[in-house]
């Protein structure tokens, strides 16, 4: 993922009035060669526009960072262990229901 520096972000912020005289594609292309672009209305911060990869990078990073959280939050209170039988056995889930459910992992 590309950083904005406080140096180049003014080289990122484009005027909402560029969509409006048909500049999109124009805008998109910017955004697949350049990198996150940021939509100003009124001199204000409207939006953010980016790469749906850099988006799906930022979403990962986010949750990587959430889980990370909660894995200290658990640590410091010394949450106990529940084994998956007992697990099964509290949300009434048997065995053969989890063997139809297909999972992916990354």
């Amino acid at each position: 993922m590309l950083a904005l520096k406080t140096a180049n972000i003014l080289d990122t912020i484009i005027p909402i009035s560029r969509f409006n005289k048909g500049e999109a594609n124009k805008i998109f292309s910017e955004v697949k060669s350049k990198g996150t672009r940021i939509v100003v209305k009124n001199n204000v911060p409207e939006c953010v526009l980016m790469s749906p990869e850099e988006y799906q990078t930022i979403m990962d990073e986010y949750e990587d960072a959430v889980l990370f959280a909660e894995a200290i939050k658990r640590d410091k209170e010394k949450v106990k262990p529940i084994s998956q039988k007992k697990l099964l056995e509290k949300y009434g889930i048997s065995e053969e229901e989890l063997d139809d459910i297909e999972v992916e992992i990354e």
